[in-house]
């Protein structure tokens, strides 16, 4: 449950509440009864540089070693002749 921070208007009365999203937010203070408002805080999570990328977190495989630098990996491109080459030769069959 969220954490709360408000501040009475009449007396500068600082308080916390923990409090449900759907819980109705306070609106008189507990020393003075006077009227409160919400104090908005920076969020204490900050996301900072460029953003997450696929090739941020570790490969799938342990083979790696990962300290590549986030480099992509080097793929070979087979072409029509490696095909050919690779590909076994029927035998011949004796009748």
């Amino acid at each position: 449950m969220p954490l709360y921070e408000y501040q009475c208007k009449k007396c500068g009365h600082r308080f916390e509440r923990i409090q449900k999203f759907s819980d109705k937010p306070v609106t008189a203070c507990p020393e003075c009864k006077g009227k409160v408002e919400q104090v908005l805080h920076a969020p204490a999570v900050q996301f900072k540089g460029s953003g997450w990328y696929v090739t941020d977190y570790a490969r799938k495989s342990s083979a790696s070693s990962g300290t590549d630098g986030g480099s992509k990996a080097e793929t070979k491109t087979e072409t029509k002749e490696d095909k050919k080459e690779s590909k076994p030769k029927a035998e011949k069959k004796k009748s």
